[in-house]
């Protein structure tokens, strides 16, 4: 599928098949494509944790005010963010750079975030945006669809998944097959109400 058409085909769907498994090579090429989504000085905040344990998938539909596709989706990333990600050994995220870059960006980076606990929470949470979107995209091209959600207990859905302290949680993402289209969507806001230029 074109890029394109990913992206004006790609819609929220609540209802999947429970009883489709999705190949293991399809898991592998969604998530591989998810690490590769854009982070700030290439920190790749995200952690992602896929639940596939019937009795898990269960706890969280439970906090989750029971929406089915918690259960039903074949693949079930919630996305989570390490705010700390920036003070962890980062040469490694410039491991395959030249050695005078790899110093000067790194270099730059405690700089940047350190003492600003604000801007770590939200460089991990930008960063999980744009992961969830690729992942959501990726699914799209290779014949799935899926649901964005962000309606659930974060607590307690934080306490299910044993998310460290330095995290935040961010948003799930429900895919699979789906077996009942959605509605037209509902209304686009027009580009000019939208887009400004140079000042609003």
């Amino acid at each position: 599928m074109e890029t394109l058409e990913a992206v004006y085909q790609r819609r929220s769907i609540k209802h999947f098949d429970a009883k489709h498994e999705m190949p293991a090579d399809i898991e592998q090429k969604i998530l591989d494509a998810t690490i590769q989504s854009p982070t700030s000085f290439n920190i790749q905040h995200w952690r992602l944790v896929v639940i596939k344990d019937p009795k898990l998938r269960q706890q969280v539909r439970a906090v989750g005010f029971d929406q089915a596709q918690i259960t039903d989706a074949s693949l079930l990333i919630i996305f989570t963010g390490d705010t700390k990600a920036w003070e962890k050994a980062p040469e490694r995220y410039w491991v395959n750079a030249p050695e005078e870059v790899s110093k000067t960006i790194t270099g730059m980076i405690a700089p940047f975030y350190a003492g600003k606990e604000w801007l770590q929470r939200d460089e991990a949470q930008r960063s999980i945006g744009m992961a969830m979107q690729t992942a959501m995209l990726t699914a799209k091209g290779l014949g799935y669809d899926s649901c964005p959600m962000i309606g659930f207990e974060i607590e307690q859905v934080a306490a299910l998944i044993n998310l460290p302290p330095d995290y935040v949680m961010g948003p799930m993402v429900a895919i699979g097959k789906r077996i009942q289209d959605p509605w037209d969507k509902p209304g686009q806001l027009s580009l000019s109400e939208i887009v400004k230029e140079n000042t609003f």
